[in-house]
């Protein structure tokens, strides 16, 4: 983990400290989220959800990330012959082939039998009674052999196309086929529009739940599809595909049309990891690795289901609530005032939202109230991640239906939501709205959300910022920020990125936000190093920055000269950062941690101290490259002083005290444990939050 990553050593020489490596520090993130799932202080089926978090953010990893790793070289890459043993290639392979070792351990040796004890059995076919073997035999017949086509190969039926992370068997037959001939190989896609569980009624299977995998299903079944031929042997098999959707920028003149094309063949592009289940032959497995053009290193066996990530589906049919961490019901903002406009609420004041320990629904009623008031002529907003389904889209839907004038800035290369918005943008734009997607080359990550309302004989602007994205169900399970304001600078500045977004005229100069890729960076840098300067100066100096992955560079250059210089780093990063935790010659501490709890860290908090200036912002934006550079992103002070407060001590000091969910870097780049790991007598800064906003909240 404490490696230089190869190929950047002039880049790497010229920090004072090392760089850890991007690709370990993903992974030693997955191994914290594993962690979790270890856990028996956690909730039994959380613990289930952590392990398909695990295999969900793997998926990822191989998809994207690491066939980036191939291009760039990382290692002498030759399919061909094996990997030297010293290879960076070779060994962040290992890292990953011991992470799905220790998951699948995990899977088999504790949370299989302890779900069983809580009477949700899995029941193989090994283990179903003649009831429950007759059930299984109908659903089949009735429900899934008329899905199924199995293709035996030959020169007239070659290797089918197989698609990314889907589920398939190959199949090794003994004899001949109806025309005398010798077929051995044959391969069954599985469809994915079968449940991957099912449950078996209670008819068959008496008290408690149980639950048959549609892998056993049809491996039990497996011959009905070769009648009069005998199966030798057959296996389990899924290929993980490179799947980054991209296009040359300059070359395209409709972007909608050429991502729609590029959607097609996402799901075939090449092959970047093979996984089997674990007693899959030899000969199986080295025909699979050479069909796919994979080295032997990139063959993950498993022993169990192949993709751990539907575990979600056995998590949703369980229905035990007692399983499951305790309900938590999000609160309104404290300020609120139930039955008096939004609108007047906001010019009393601005609107702080902590999600989810505040309620997405103020949000939300922004909205509602903008869409359904005659004095609001237009809407503005951008759509990154919404979901299939989202009030926010139906809502702009009314407001077209209604006659306001509707912009909304669609991401449609939104990374695994790109058909989604897609879709959403074809609706509205049946209706009516302007669409645009932004500028070719740069994704819009800002989270941003424009109301224009007629008051009087002027025109008023209000404005929604956050820190995460308009998606009521991740608004749960993410912890951001939103700011609901009528500050005219502020909403001036939004009503600009918007004309920006969609006219490409020169950004102005604006007066409260800094925007990616035009001035964000190097607005943040200017004020490290205002730190560094005070410092120097033996004026105060402290950087208390929260965020999901630290990995620019440049910032983190800046980053490692202030602690030279004697500014404490404290930094709450959840995913992957590159800067070494330690203290510095200057005495000057750069500290590390990770929040891993019940909720998905996300918010972006940034506060500098240098002497008398203290400055406080929110963010959509993760110190990474593609945010400073490749993509639309926002950041906005926070001036009140009483909100500033809060911010700081619910973001930026209230993790330092946690005992149990929050892990922190030493030295060497490696994470220290929680020391109370999820124990409920310690508090955690989510538990903590969600006390706190339970009882000075009301309910909604």
């Amino acid at each position: 983990m404490s490696t230089n990553t190869p190929g950047k050593g002039a880049l790497l020489r010229s920090f004072p400290s090392r760089l850890l490596d991007r690709n370990a520090s993903i992974l030693a993130f997955n191994d914290r989220v594993l962690f979790n799932a270890s856990l028996q202080s956690v909730p039994l089926l959380e613990r289930l959800r952590y392990l398909a978090i695990v295999s969900s953010n793997l998926d990822e990893f191989f998809e994207v990330r690491f066939a980036t790793v191939l291009a760039e070289g990382f290692g002498d890459f030759d399919r061909s012959q094996p990997l030297a043993s010293d290879s960076p290639l070779r060994q962040l392979i290992h890292a990953a082939q011991t992470l799905v070792r220790r998951q699948y351990e995990l899977y088999n040796d504790e949370l299989l039998p302890a779900i069983s004890r809580e009477g949700v059995r899995i029941v193989p076919h090994g283990e179903r009674d003649n009831a429950q073997r007759r059930w299984v035999r109908r659903y089949f017949l009735e429900q899934v052999r008329p899905l199924l086509v199995p293709v035996a190969l030959d020169p007239a039926h070659p290797f089918p196309q197989v698609a990314n992370k889907s589920l398939n068997f190959i199949v090794r037959l003994a004899g001949v086929d109806a025309m005398g001939r010798v077929q051995d190989v044959a391969i069954v896609r599985v469809p994915r529009v079968l449940p991957r569980y099912l449950v078996m009624p209670a008819r068959v299977c008496g008290d408690g739940l149980g639950i048959v995998s549609i892998s056993s299903l049809i491996r039990a079944h497996l011959a009905d599809l070769f009648p009069g031929r005998e199966i030798a042997e057959f296996s389990q098999f899924r290929v993980t595909r490179h799947s980054d959707v991209s296009f040359d920028d300059a070359e395209i003149s409709d972007l909608r049309g050429a991502l729609k094309l590029g959607l097609q063949h996402r799901h075939f592009g090449s092959a970047v990891r093979l996984e089997v289940s674990s007693g899959c032959s030899d000969t199986l497995a080295d025909f699979l690795i050479r069909h796919f053009d994979l080295p032997a290193e990139l063959l993950f066996r498993v022993p169990g289901p192949v993709n751990l990530v539907r575990l979600q589906q056995l998590i949703e049919l369980t229905s035990r609530q007692d399983l499951c961490f305790p309900a938590y019901a999000p609160k309104m903002p404290a300020v609120w005032r139930h039955g008096r406009s939004i609108f007047e609420q906001i010019k009393d004041n601005d609107i702080f939202v902590h999600q989810p320990y505040e309620s997405f629904d103020a949000v939300l009623e922004f909205l509602r109230e903008a869409v359904h008031d005659p004095a609001v002529l237009a809407i503005r907003q951008t759509v990154y991640r919404t979901g299939p389904q989202s009030e926010l889209m139906e809502l702009l839907q009314v407001a077209l239906r209604l006659g306001k004038e509707v912009t909304a800035v669609v991401e449609i290369t939104a990374r695994f939501d790109e058909q989604f918005n897609i879709d959403w943008a074809e609706r509205l734009e049946a209706l009516g709205a302007q669409v645009v997607h932004g500028i070719v080359g740069l994704k819009t990550h800002a989270k941003m959300l424009l109301v224009v309302r007629r008051e009087g004989n002027r025109l008023r602007r209000y404005a929604h910022l956050s820190t995460g994205n308009y998606n009521p169900r991740t608004a749960r399970l993410y912890t951001d920020w939103s700011q609901l304001t009528d500050c005219p600078r502020l909403t001036s500045d939004v009503e600009q990125v918007f004309l920006h977004l969609s006219s490409q005229s020169r950004l102005p100069r604006l007066r409260e936000l800094w925007v990616a890729p035009f001035r964000l960076q190097s607005k943040l840098l200017q004020t490290v190093n205002r730190c560094s300067r005070a410092a120097r100066a033996g004026e105060v100096a402290r950087i208390d920055l929260k965020m999901n992955a630290l990995t620019d560079e440049v910032l983190i250059r800046a980053l490692d000269v202030a602690a030279d210089a004697g500014v404490d780093v404290n930094l709450i990063i959840r995913g992957p950062c590159l800067l070494p935790a330690g203290r510095r010659a200057s005495g000057a501490r750069v500290r590390v941690r990770s929040v891993v709890g019940r909720m998905l860290e996300h918010a972006r908090v940034f506060h500098f101290q240098a002497g008398s200036v203290d400055e406080l912002y929110l963010s959509s934006a993760d110190w990474m490259s593609r945010n400073m550079l490749r993509r639309v992103e926002l950041a906005w002070p926070v001036r009140d002083p009483a909100v500033k407060a809060r911010i700081v001590h619910e973001c930026l000091r209230l993790p330092w005290r946690d005992e149990s969910s929050a892990w922190e870097m030493r030295a060497s780049g490696r994470y220290q444990a929680p020391r109370h790991p999820f124990d409920a007598s310690v508090a955690s800064v989510q538990s903590a939050l969600m006390k706190a906003y339970d009882t000075s909240s009301e309910a909604t």
